[in-house]
C-alpha cells in the first residue's frame, strides 16, 4: 500500500470487527478486564439467547428505531 486512498479502499473491504481492531491499534487502545470478560463471555455463547430474543423482537416489529428514542423530548 503506497497511498492513503489505497489504504482506505482496503479498509472498506474489512469486516466491522477488523476495522475496529485496526482503529484500536492505531489509537493504542488496550482491552481492560471488562473488555476481556465480555469477549470471553461472547465467545462462550453467553449472549446467544439475548441475540435470539432481540432478533425475534425485531422480526415481529416489537422494536423501536433508535433515532425515534433519541429524538423524543
Amino acid at each position: 500500500m503506497s497511498t492513503v486512498q489505497e489504504i482506505k479502499s482496503a479498509m472498506a473491504k474489512l469486516s466491522l470487527e477488523e476495522r475496529a481492531e485496526i482503529l484500536a491499534d492505531l489509537c493504542d487502545w488496550k482491552d481492560d478486564d471488562w473488555d476481556r470478560q465480555m469477549k470471553a463471555d461472547a465467545t462462550a455463547g453467553k449472549f446467544d439467547s439475548l441475540d435470539r430474543a432481540a432478533d425475534q423482537a425485531h422480526a415481529s416489529n416489537q422494536t423501536v428505531p433508535l433515532d425515534k428514542i433519541l429524538n423524543t423530548p
